[in-house]
């Protein structure tokens, strides 16, 4: 029995618990640079499709780049702002720089020429589908002789 409570010691692990815990689906990592936190990611695989779900609220369809190099998929934003207020005293300027990058190395059972994208509401969203191959089949009798 193992524990997927990293750090306990109580419970041994196994590697692949290690694995799952320390990987994804797609074995993704973040670079970040000015945001607190990357957009918080949600993963669902059903028999057809890998749906990838981002939640980035306050953000423009236009802030996001979406790229695909093989088997790697980035999902990459960079944004600056630069305010400034001038009073008759003292003149104050803010700015602000930011920018995260998510990267996921897509299993070869999808057919990454498919992907389709759509940001609407706070929330971009990717349906990545699998190759034939790669679906659920349904059970099937088979005849015993």
């Amino acid at each position: 029995m193992s524990n997927l409570v990293k750090g306990n010691n109580f419970w041994p692990s196994t590697s692949s618990v290690d694995q799952f815990l320390n990987d994804s689906i797609f074995n993704w990592r973040n670079e970040m640079n000015g945001f607190n936190n990357a957009p918080r990611v949600n993963i669902a695989e059903t028999d057809e499709e890998f749906k990838v779900e981002m939640a980035a609220p306050g953000m423009k369809r236009d802030d996001f780049h979406v790229e695909l190099d093989n088997d790697i998929l980035v999902i990459w934003s960079e944004s600056s702002d630069e305010k400034e207020e001038q009073n008759s005293s003292y003149t104050r300027r803010e700015f602000n720089y930011g920018s995260f990058r998510r990267i996921f190395h897509l299993p070869n059972t999808v057919e990454a020429d498919k992907i389709k994208a759509k940001y609407q509401d706070g929330l971009l969203s990717l349906l990545i589908p699998k190759k034939e191959e790669a679906k659920r089949k349904p059970p099937r009798t088979i005849k015993i002789s």
